[in-house]
């Protein structure tokens, strides 16, 4: 740098090119600390040496930028024009040329690529975990007695919702859980609304819902806490998030996935029509079958009826029997009674033969002492009443001499 004197009492300073642009390259970076700079990247030339230089743009404007190959190893992504990134550099001015730039010390993917590399790091930890394994996938009930949304309350997909319903079911209740679907506060309040819905077991199936948006837009879906909400709940989940292309963590976690809310709404209720229509078929069905059953039981009947008896003729058959049987005892009795006579008849004689009263009509006599029958002498003594029995009266006597004879049936 030159000094001159243009007069007595002025000098000037002055710069040459390389100068100027050395103390310009020494404000910049000695003003400006590391920053953070979001772009797109454009122009990008890769040299054979290994370093990177692009133009990072946005609308309005656009700023060179070196990234030497020591910093392009520590970076995760793979620089391409058209991606947007974000990038963490030093202001600084190539002398050569007099070219403001920035010397990147990092880079990374910017919105919806850095974000869908966090979806796809995700997706792969909760996989492996066995968050979307069918076996815990719980099957949706064919009539569900309440419905619940865990939606945004303004939104259009909490109308779409409830138009479906009361086009298909109308008699099915639906229960709001109310929560925001975007931004920072809505992925504690989804958690939240899933929970709330357990806790209160009101419904038996569960829709998690919200309209289209971006990946950005739609990322509290994406979000793991969530998606282990969904997981843990242990009434079914339908995840029914933006639009047919837009797939979420949510949508892998729930028990079903559908492409919008609406087809969310057609998967949990029953179509009445097609209900009414069944219904319809069966009771055709069940006529149909109690036709044929009453026909049946009509033949059954008649066969019956026709081996059946007249009452009044088994009547007769059963007192004609009664009367048979009764002469058959009555004559069995007489025969028996005049055996039993003419058999008493025989012990009578028998009897009347060896009866004591016999022997008195044949002349003899019967000697007692009181009620004792007198067959020996030695039944006396001398002076002894007795009595002597004959075939017409009786003698009282008293023994005045005894006589031992031998036994006359000897």
């Amino acid at each position: 740098m030159e000094h001159i004197n243009t007069n007595q009492t002025e000098s000037i300073d002055i710069f040459s090119v390389s100068q100027l642009n050395s103390l310009a390259r020494e404000i910049l970076e000695q003003a400006i600390p590391l920053i953070w700079v979001s772009g797109e990247i454009s122009n990008l030339a890769r040299p054979s040496s290994g370093h990177l230089y692009f133009s990072l743009k946005d609308e309005k404007a656009q700023v060179r930028c070196a990234l030497f190959r020591n910093s392009f190893r520590r970076i995760s992504c793979e620089p391409e024009n058209g991606m947007q990134v974000l990038v963490q550099a030093r202001v600084s001015l190539y002398e050569g040329r007099g070219e403001f730039q920035l010397i990147i010390e990092h880079m990374e993917e910017a919105g919806d690529g850095k974000l869908q590399r966090e979806f796809e790091k995700l997706k792969a930890q909760l996989q492996k975990e066995g968050l979307f394994a069918l076996e815990h996938k719980k099957s949706l009930p064919t009539l569900p007695s309440c419905i619940g949304v865990v939606t945004s309350s303004t939104g259009a997909a909490v109308r779409d919702i409830l138009s479906v319903l009361a086009r298909r079911c109308p008699s099915i209740p639906v229960i709001i859980y109310p929560t925001q679907v975007q931004g920072a506060d809505a992925t504690p309040q989804i958690v939240r609304a899933i929970e709330k819905a357990n806790a209160r077991a009101e419904c038996d199936v569960l829709i998690v819902a919200r309209g289209g948006g971006s990946l950005e837009d739609l990322w509290c879906f994406n979000e793991e806490v969530v998606a282990r909400a969904i997981y843990a709940s242990d009434i079914p989940v339908v995840s029914g998030v933006g639009h047919e292309v837009d797939v979420t963590i949510a949508d892998f976690v729930a028990d079903q996935r559908a492409p919008t809310p609406t087809a969310a709404a057609e998967l949990v209720s029953p179509d009445r029509e097609q209900w009414l229509h069944k219904l319809s078929q069966l009771q055709t069905r069940l006529i149909q079958r109690m036709s044929s059953q009453l026909i049946h039981a009509k033949k059954d009947l008649m066969h019956l009826q026709k081996r059946l008896k007249d009452p009044s003729q088994y009547m007769r058959e059963q007192a004609q029997r009664v009367d048979n049987l009764e002469h058959r005892l009555t004559t069995s009795m007489q025969y028996t009674l005049t055996k039993k006579q003419q058999s008493l008849a025989n012990v009578a004689r028998a009897l009347d033969a060896i009866s004591p009263l016999n022997t008195l009509h044949r002349g003899f006599s019967i000697a007692q002492k009181g009620d004792e029958i007198l067959k020996n002498s030695k039944q006396v003594n001398i002076g002894d009443d007795i009595q002597i029995r004959l075939r017409q009266g009786k003698l009282d006597c008293r023994v005045t001499g005894v006589q031992e004879t031998d036994d006359v049936t000897q």
